[in-house]
């Protein structure tokens, strides 16, 4: 899996989880992982969790640090398996900076408080997921924990870098692990 860290700050509104975006905007095709800082607001005809939308659920964040996946020739099934891999990765990368992190699903919490948002869906093409993790909890529509202003960690981009690759490399470990072994 190819990973890349995007410089520039994105909005992300929802409609970036499409087909082949990280393909036309930043050239890398077939199995890939981006992540991006910026303000983060998905208004409800732009979701895809149909629970939130029911739920009328609009997604928030001041800022966010956003990882966009898209994965092909697996199922949504897969896809789901993938995506809580994704968030066990962030969970296991910020237990390493000493702070205590709570899973639910997909996901995160520091004493309560919402750290991440999460999704996976299917395209006619690809598995795509978006997991965000909140910068700055100020202003979100739920009670939330940031990454900076609540847990004090500034280094956003060596963070997305490190859960990054582990990702792609723990990705790259199963598969490999599925060849080692006989059939029975």
């Amino acid at each position: 899996m190819k990973y890349k860290l995007i410089e520039k700050e994105i909005k992300y509104e929802g409609f970036q989880l499409c087909p082949h975006w990280i393909y036309k905007n930043f050239k890398i095709q077939g199995d890939a992982i981006v992540a991006f800082t910026g303000e983060c607001d998905v208004k409800l005809d732009e979701m895809v969790d149909i629970e939130d939308v029911i739920n009328n659920e609009p997604i928030y964040s001041k800022n966010m640090l956003s990882f966009i996946t898209e994965q092909f020739n697996i199922d949504l099934i897969e896809g789901v398996f993938r995506q809580r891999l994704l968030v066990c990765v962030i969970k296991e990368a910020l237990e390493k900076r000493g702070i205590k992190v709570k899973r639910s699903g997909d996901d995160l919490f520091i004493d309560g408080r919402k750290l991440t948002v999460s999704i996976a869906t299917k395209s006619l093409t690809s598995i795509l997921i978006h997991t965000g993790v909140n910068i700055n909890s100020e202003g979100a529509p739920v009670r939330a924990c940031g990454l900076q202003n609540d847990l004090g960690i500034e280094d956003i981009q060596g963070l997305a870098l490190e859960i990054m690759e582990n990702y792609a490399n723990e990705l790259e470990d199963i598969v490999l692990a599925s060849t080692k072994v006989r059939g029975v």
